[in-house]
């Protein structure tokens, strides 16, 4: 990709070339010291880690993958907009980004994850030529180089979703992926088939693998179960049950699912919940205000989005849960966040302080809170356990193990409501029962679209809260639409002769 060759070293060099290494506000190494020690190394992992969390180009509505999170839940039909507020992400609600190759949100996915492929390339290149004096230090670069791998598998899974066709198990996969790049230079190059893309994310995962272990100074790094977890991932994507449910199962070990009350409690302690498995916590003096996730995505931010389009969740999919379930006591169907006084099944719901600035609207949800109604931050959530239970549950299913996954389901969703009794559908209709659970539990957290894509569904937005205003009369998109292929950027287009175009 001459390509982004250009822009992708622009935006490489924001954050780990040039004159500075960024790790932090405070930090920062110069590039001829980058490779001349291991936590010089190590700081590069560190800036790709915060550049997860940082303003891309400018603009505040892409920060980094929280950003993109949002827009694949905007895509999809549980994420509502109940009005078009300040405008922020409605061209996404509307599958206005994909179809246009000069669109910022159409470009943003493909620099993103290509500048955080360059920086694990130079890491992956240079790091086995540091110096290692100690054994401290050597364990460092092989962690660094780990992470590196772990970083390059995660983003061409995002890309190969987003810019290429799904891929179909037990199938050739000759459809267009990605361009794999493996060095960081500015050599055009075609792209690859999809299944030519899944094979180099499988290759890298286990070199991660082989690099990593439990330790790591942060939840916001990889370890060895964030990194099964993402096979996990991969694995049901590709439709390889058994490798999902036994990589689910190895990465939730050790991550337990959290109770009821602290489900209710705001999404907001990374580090102090068990079952974050990976995720981001902004501290103060790096805090991007109304870029930030929870300037979007919370119910208590005092920002013209929030107040103006706070999000409420899909009223069919509110409908189907009991109102035991805690994922539905945390949507108010009035949109006032008065609260909810505990019961001995049920958690209490904090109220919310909304002024009369903020506008209510039924189904809205408060499962996001920020730090508080002047400070945006709120952890931003990329992996937890529930998410490996519902994995593990899917897999054992479409695998024919439906007595082995209901124990795995069942055990998930009788912490997200002390009164279930377990799961009592079959074959099919209990499949739909899990993928149901999944869309329940995962609200927010960026998964629908590119779910709809694996499951080779379409979209359906019809008789929910739904307003046609706000998505411009896309109320349905078949499956076999062209415009779940984003288009290739036309900044890549121009740049780089080899590259094809996705159908218009």
């Amino acid at each position: 990709m001459a390509v982004l060759s250009t822009a992708v070293l622009t935006l490489a060099l924001t954050s780990c070339k040039s004159d500075y290494l960024e790790t932090d506000t405070t930090i920062a190494v110069p590039e001829d010291a980058a490779y001349s020690s291991a936590s010089n190394l190590m700081a590069i992992i560190n800036g790709m880690h915060r550049n997860l969390y940082t303003r891309q180009n400018s603009n505040q509505g892409q920060n980094g993958q929280g950003g993109i999170m949002i827009m694949m839940d905007a895509l999809g039909e549980d994420l509502v907009f109940p009005s078009t507020g300040n405008g922020w992400y409605v061209s996404t609600v509307r599958w206005q980004d994909q179809v246009n190759e000069n669109a910022t949100n159409d470009f943003f996915p493909y620099q993103f994850y290509y500048a955080l492929i360059r920086n694990a390339n130079l890491v992956i290149a240079n790091g086995p030529n540091v110096p290692v004096p100690t054994a401290a230090d050597a364990t460092t670069v092989k962690m660094a180089i780990g992470e590196a791998f772990a970083f390059r598998a995660f983003s061409y899974y995002m890309l190969v979703q987003i810019y290429g066709k799904r891929y179909i198990p037990n199938t050739t996969n000759s459809q267009l992926g990605v361009p794999i790049k493996l060095v960081a230079d500015e050599v055009p190059m075609a792209r690859n088939t999809v299944e030519e893309v899944y094979a180099q994310i499988n290759k890298d995962l286990a070199e991660a693998l082989s690099r990593l272990n439990g330790s790591r100074a942060t939840k916001s790094h990889f370890n060895d179960k964030v990194v099964l977890g993402l096979r996990a991932r991969i694995a049901l994507t590709q439709g390889n049950y058994a490798l999902a449910a036994s990589s689910a199962q190895l990465a939730r070990a050790g991550f337990d699912l959290m109770s009821s009350a602290t489900y209710a409690s705001g999404f907001n302690n990374l580090e102090g919940n068990g079952e974050w498995m990976w995720g981001a916590t902004i501290i103060a003096d790096q805090t991007d205000y109304f870029g930030n996730f929870g300037a979007y995505m919370s119910r208590n931010y005092n920002s013209t989005n929030i107040r103006q389009a706070p999000k409420a969740m899909n009223s069919k999919l509110y409908a189907m849960f009991p109102s035991t379930d805690v994922r539905r006591l945390v949507v108010d169907p009035l949109g006032n966040h008065f609260g909810v006084p505990g019961t001995p099944t049920t958690p209490a719901i904090p109220a919310v302080a909304l002024s009369s600035t903020y506008s209510k609207f039924a189904y809205t949800s408060q499962k996001f809170l920020s730090v508080s109604a002047s400070d945006s931050r709120m952890d931003v959530p990329y992996m937890r356990a529930a998410e490996m239970y519902l994995i593990e549950a899917e897999a054992k299913a479409k695998a024919g193990d439906e007595t082995g996954s209901k124990v795995v389901f069942n055990e998930l969703t009788k912490k997200r409501n002390d009164v279930y009794t377990g799961a009592t559908t079959t074959g099919a209709a209990y499949i739909t029962e899990i993928l149901n659970s999944r869309r329940m539990e995962l609200w927010g957290e960026g998964f629908r679209f590119l779910d709809l894509k694996r499951l080779n569904q379409g979209l359906d937005r019809t008789g929910a809260n739904h307003s046609t205003v706000v998505d411009n009369n896309v109320m349905t998109v078949a499956n076999t639409d062209t415009r779940w292929e984003y288009l290739i950027p036309r900044t890549e287009i121009n740049a780089n002769p080899l590259i094809v175009q996705n159908p218009l």
